[in-house]
């Protein structure tokens, strides 16, 4: 899959219009890769994403404490965007979060340190500048740690792996309360007699489109109900069980 900034993925919703609800989502691996890479998010980041005036309880408030508090107060050689803007490493594979995040610092490859170029034995350090405690001296020569994933994937990409987190010799099930699993004809059965679905011909697949917008979505929807798809793809009064006259799914993209 590409990375370009057009890259949008499908998730295919199994919607009963009666209820007008979504029952639960076909989903690729590319689309799981992505919810399970939203795990690897600082809290930072989460933040900075959703921005802290839409978080849900104080974390918004704290991540403005930190924003607002004058470096006075701050140790020597610590530097603000450490916490406000935390790096993340994603897996090999999990394509869709550095699109989806844009330039929100995620780093899929390497880590920076520093260290001090004349004391023996060298110490490194991951904030610019710290004092070296052999000499008077900074510790500010960069050298760049290699992870074991990305020093080897050159051979990733050689061995035919597929990268990220999940196999993509499956289509996934994605629940309303993003539970995933292995998508089977008995597992589709399973689900149906869950919801207690007596009219078949009542369901209807929408096709949707997953790219940055819905993404961000789907992650705040995620810290504020357990009807995550519903809200995102339905509407607010979906997520709420508001049963309505007429069920229209996401009207935003082609279905």
């Amino acid at each position: 899959m590409a990375t370009s900034n057009t890259t949008r993925v499908t998730l295919k919703l199994l919607i009963d219009t009666k209820g007008c609800k979504v029952l639960f989502a076909e989903a690729s691996k590319d689309v799981v890769d992505f919810l399970f890479s939203l795990l690897s998010l600082p809290v930072g980041t989460v933040i900075r994403l959703l921005s802290k005036d839409g978080m849900v309880g104080s974390m918004g408030k704290l991540y403005e404490s930190v924003e607002n508090l004058n470096d006075t107060y701050l140790q020597p050689n610590l530097d603000k965007d450490t916490l406000l803007k935390p790096k993340t490493t994603v897996a090999s594979g999990a394509n869709i979060l550095p699109h989806l995040t844009n330039n929100v610092n995620v780093d899929s490859n390497s880590k920076q340190f520093y260290m001090c170029s004349y004391c023996n034995p060298r110490h490194i350090s991951d904030v610019y500048g710290t004092p070296c405690p052999n000499k008077n001296n900074s510790m500010s020569t960069r050298v760049t740690y290699v992870s074991p994933q990305a020093s080897s994937s050159t051979v990733v990409a050689t061995s035919g792996s597929e990268g990220g987190y999940v196999k993509g010799v499956v289509t996934y099930m994605v629940m309303d309360n993003l539970e995933v699993k292995p998508l089977s004809t008995i597992s589709s059965i399973a689900a149906l007699n869950q919801f207690n679905v007596k009219d078949v011909g009542a369901l209807r697949e929408v096709v949707v489109h997953l790219g940055k917008k819905e993404g961000l979505k789907l992650l705040k929807a995620s810290f504020e109900t357990s009807a995550v798809l519903n809200k995102v793809f339905l509407g607010f009064e979906a997520a709420k069980g508001i049963v309505r006259d007429q069920c229209s799914p996401y009207q935003s993209v082609p279905g």
